[in-house]
């Protein structure tokens, strides 16, 4: 059994999740044509996504207890891109394509326990971090998967051409991360039942609130960072639009850089000065005298950012008063929580301050990973 071929078989599953959210986004406003409605119904639709994956994080922190990470990481692998395939079929009729999404988030869910689950196995075995490589590989997959969209798209194929074609070559890496060999540890979990919200517990509450920190700056500028600078600031919706390019791009080489920095300097210490720079970030992206500032500001957050769910991920899979599922799946639901309906909360205030005091806010919540980051020491397990 290779540590280092399950190492790439892990990240493999990471880059495929990342392709496929990637390609569902590209041809969100072809579904949008497709089911012949407008934005405010069609934003109702996608929160069957949230909640479908928000039910699916205790389902799968069972499972994985019960089962073993890498069983059911396989199999939710697997579903991905069946579920991902049903889309263009289901989108004919809105009923069924509301339960289609449904389905599919609780798949994204599932997934995201399992295979941070299998990945924290694999940085455990190796004996040093790898888990923010993982996610730097989810995020280098959503830039692909959307870059692909494009492609597609300046191509004229279908959504039904586009996803059949790019599911055709995902089953190359799936088919690899099912035929790697390893074996997985099991929790006693026989004859008990996940809760309807897997909520951390001691330490990891602490763990999962810097995690919902870092992922309500996350949601903050995907969703508010461009109107901001079109309503507030004044700048055209081109130069709007590049704001999220650069802040992706920071979070994938700060989270390709995260497991090296965190051997070195240690995750407490990592995530004290990442708080910081969550900080810094938003505090110039409230100043913006300048459009420069904004995007040096984004950058900065984006540094922040990416290793807060990585780091998040490895301090519940050590934790030594939890199962690995049940403790994952806890802090998992924090951190998808504040990026699925964190971004709702920031539009209340920007609806009734503005979105500078929106950014204030997340300002305010770094604070959160600054006073807490000493509890990102990994205790082992016994």
């Amino acid at each position: 059994m290779s540590n280092l071929r399950a190492k790439r078989a892990v990240g493999a599953v990471f880059f495929v999740f990342g392709t496929d959210i990637g390609a569902w986004a590209s041809r969100i406003p072809d579904f949008k044509v497709i089911l012949g409605v407008e934005e405010g119904p069609l934003g109702l639709m996608l929160l069957a996504v949230a909640f479908g994956a928000l039910s699916g994080f205790p389902l799968a922190g069972y499972l994985v207890d019960r089962f073993g990470a890498v069983t059911i990481a396989r199999c939710y692998a697997v579903a991905l891109l069946l579920a991902f395939l049903s889309l263009p079929f289901g989108a004919v009729y809105a009923p069924v394509f509301v339960v289609l999404l449904y389905i599919l988030g609780m798949v994204i869910g599932s997934l995201d326990v399992a295979m941070n689950a299998w990945g924290a196995e694999v940085e455990k075995a190796l004996g040093k971090p790898v888990m923010s490589s993982y996610h730097g590989l989810y995020s280098l997959g959503a830039m692909v998967g959307a870059g692909a969209g494009s492609i597609a798209l300046s191509l004229g194929l279908s959504v039904v051409e586009h996803y059949l074609i790019w599911a055709g070559l995902l089953v190359l890496p799936v088919t690899y991360a099912l035929m790697t060999p390893w074996a997985s540890t099991r929790s006693q979990a026989a004859g008990s039942r996940p809760p309807i919200f897997a909520f951390p517990k001691g330490v990891l509450i602490f763990v999962g609130l810097m995690c919902l920190a870092g992922g309500l700056g996350e949601g903050a500028v995907t969703d508010w960072a461009a109107l901001y600078q079109i309503q507030e600031l004044g700048y055209s919706e081109s130069l709007a639009a590049m704001t999220f390019a650069v802040y992706s791009a920071a979070m994938v080489v700060m989270r390709f850089s995260g497991d090296r920095l965190t051997a070195r300097f240690g995750p407490a210490r990592i995530a004290r000065v990442c708080g910081i720079a969550t900080l810094v970030g938003a505090i110039l992206v409230v100043w913006a005298p300048h459009l420069s500032v904004v995007w040096i500001g984004v950058a900065i957050l984006g540094i922040g950012n990416a290793p807060m769910f990585p780091l998040a991920i490895s301090r519940a899979a050590a934790e030594p008063t939890m199962s690995t599922g049940a403790a994952i799946a806890s802090v998992v639901t924090l951190g998808y929580g504040a990026f699925l309906f964190g971004p709702p909360l920031l539009g209340f205030i920007g609806e009734h301050w503005s979105l500078r005091m929106a950014f204030a806010f997340v300002a305010c919540t770094s604070l959160i990973i600054i006073a807490f980051a000493k509890h990102f020491r990994i205790a082992p397990k016994a």
